[in-house]
């Protein structure tokens, strides 16, 4: 880092300091007790069924619920949740999933549940983003998109209740990765009884807006562009199972001592968890550095080195299961045409992006899965820097110079991208020399969601990160046919022959089998490139040596449960 880029920062971060140190004394009443987490935006909604975006995910999903099955998050495996237990038929197509016991949603102000968590509940959760006719589908504006992204809703061709606490799903055809699925933030389990209480209310739509669920944390209060307020869930189940040596469920106890740590403690430790929302990066470092945030969303790479200086700091670093990339709109001419978008691919140098964006905290990427995925190939083929054969394909494919087209740049950090406006004007000066004249669009984090989804854009600077560690969690959300509706394949492209190699890899388990197909994969991406692959980046967590517990969830949003503080 320059000498120049230090003074800077060390001036906004001082000057940021001043304004948390005067904000911390008036809000000091607020944060004395529990955690208070610096999040950069605020949620989409509070029922992450209904959205993809981290900062939603980050809001709910291991704070307000809990799913089927969870992630280990030290070796990935896919472990017990809300179901205890499961068995799959040996033509892999029924699951029978044996449902936890003594599970009690959140009692709160706007509803106390009169019984525990049950089977009814499960398929509630399941029908409504699956099915159109449930009448809660089209509540709140009737899109799952991830649920849409991979098409889990046309496989899936029954859920039934065999009793109270045991439930059968049964796929239309084989789906290796869908135990996956039901584990990753999305898959979330809703109160079945609180949906009837506010159906007859006539207020459904409270649901995604007051939420209720049987996670480590319930909602308390919410005010927009300030925090939000959760309280401790006090009958967590997870709290009670670890507390009661002489449970009845004789399984228990021995199925608890196989799982991890970490996936024992996510019971709550603390009273209350705030989100503090901090659009500005260097406010959020500053209230870190005066104790008025515990934790930050998404420290800036150019912060880096000056959270590893402070000796009350901690920077938590993980290779990062993610793609930033820059996608191209290709049902807008000329962007239709691959060579056009080989010849914009040929005219910039990811190299140099890496390092003027990442700061060494990213890998070049060449195609969307990162080396920590079973299913990566080292010797893929990638893109190359080449102005001279940009200039020939664009005017090959009747492109002329001068010609002008968009770069829409996302308004948020990431750690897939960490400053998508900079990389955004290198890669103009990079088209500017091949002749093609770059405008760059932004906007708030919602507004620029919801006109990318509305297909405005030419093409955008934005990235992925996996939900679990399946390949077909990058390659179909981001890239197949049916993810265009759902908003999640940006590059709005559509290719049969892709869809159809994403299918013939889930209807194996044989590791060996689905990374054949995925080098056909692979190979398909380079020829047709809807999208260049950039980079695959380090994942970071910045918080308060006052912290334990805290760590970096490799699969999706952060997790409060299981971390105290220390005073």
């Amino acid at each position: 880092m320059s000498h120049g880029l230090v003074k800077r920062l060390s001036l906004c971060i001082c000057t940021a300091l001043l304004v948390a140190s005067c904000a911390k004394q008036n809000k000091q009443a607020f944060y004395n007790t529990g955690i208070i987490y610096c999040s950069e935006s605020n949620p989409v909604t509070f029922n992450p069924q209904l959205d993809t975006s981290s900062t939603t995910s980050d809001a709910t999903s291991h704070q307000l619920y809990d799913r089927l099955l969870d992630f280990d998050p030290n070796s990935g495996r896919i472990v017990p949740s809300l179901a205890s237990s499961w068995l799959v038929s040996d033509d892999g197509l029924t699951y029978a999933f044996q449902l936890r016991k003594d599970v009690w949603f959140h009692t709160t102000n706007y509803f106390k549940p009169t019984r525990n968590f049950n089977a009814d509940d499960v398929i509630f959760s399941i029908n409504r983003w699956r099915l159109r006719s449930h009448p809660y589908h089209y509540v709140s504006g009737g899109r799952y998109p991830y649920f849409e992204s991979i098409g889990l809703a046309q496989n899936i061709a029954s859920v039934e209740r065999v009793n109270g606490y045991r439930v059968e799903i049964t796929l239309k055809r084989r789906d290796s990765s869908f135990l996956s699925n039901l584990a990753t933030d999305f898959a979330v389990i809703l109160s079945e009884e609180y949906a009837a209480q506010l159906a007859e209310a006539g207020t459904p739509s409270k649901i995604d807006e007051l939420p209720v669920g049987t996670g480590p944390f319930k909602f308390n209060s919410y005010r927009k562009d300030h925090f939000i307020k959760y309280l401790r869930h006090d009958n967590y189940w997870r709290t009670q199972a670890l507390e009661e040596d002489d449970n009845s469920d004789s399984n228990l106890t021995s199925e608890l001592q196989s799982l991890s740590q970490q996936q024992k403690l996510e019971a709550p430790l603390v009273d209350q968890l705030i989100f503090d929302i901090t659009p500005r990066s260097s406010l959020r470092l500053a209230k870190l550095m005066t104790g008025e945030c515990d934790a930050t969303a998404f420290p800036a790479q150019t912060e880096l080195e000056v959270i590893r200086t402070e000796d009350d700091l901690t920077l938590a670093e993980k290779p990062g299961l993610n793609i930033g990339f820059w996608a191209f709109n290709t049902q807008r001419p000329p962007f239709d045409n691959p060579d056009v978008r080989r010849a914009l691919a040929a005219a910039i140098d990811k190299n140099t992006l890496l390092e003027a964006v990442y700061f060494d905290s990213a890998t070049r990427a060449k195609t969307l899965l990162p080396a920590a995925s079973w299913a990566f190939q080292n010797d893929a083929d990638d893109t190359a820097y080449n102005p001279v054969l940009a200039r020939k394909l664009l005017a090959d494919a009747g492109v002329a110079p001068g010609f002008s087209m968009t770069i829409w740049a996302m308004p948020v950090e990431r750690a897939y991208n960490p400053n998508a406006t900079k990389m955004a004007e290198l890669i103009q000066r990079y088209l500017r020399d091949v002749g093609v004249e770059a405008t760059i669009v932004s906007y708030d984090w919602t507004t620029f969601r919801r006109h990318l989804q509305e297909g405005l854009h030419d093409s955008v600077l934005i990235g992925w990160s996996a939900d679990n560690g399946d390949p077909d969690n990058f390659y179909r959300p981001l890239l197949s046919c049916g993810a265009i509706p759902s908003g999640t394949n940006r590059a709005m492209w559509c290719n049969d022959d892709y869809d159809k190699l994403l299918n013939q890899a889930l209807q194996t388990d044989d590791i060996e089998e689905r990374t054949a197909i995925y080098r056909q994969v692979n190979r398909l991406l380079y020829e047709r490139l809807p999208l260049v692959p950039i980079a695959h980046a380090y994942r970071y967590q910045a918080y308060r040596n006052e912290l334990e517990g805290m760590t970096i969830n490799p699969f999706g949003g952060v997790r409060f449960g299981g971390v105290e503080k220390t005073l």
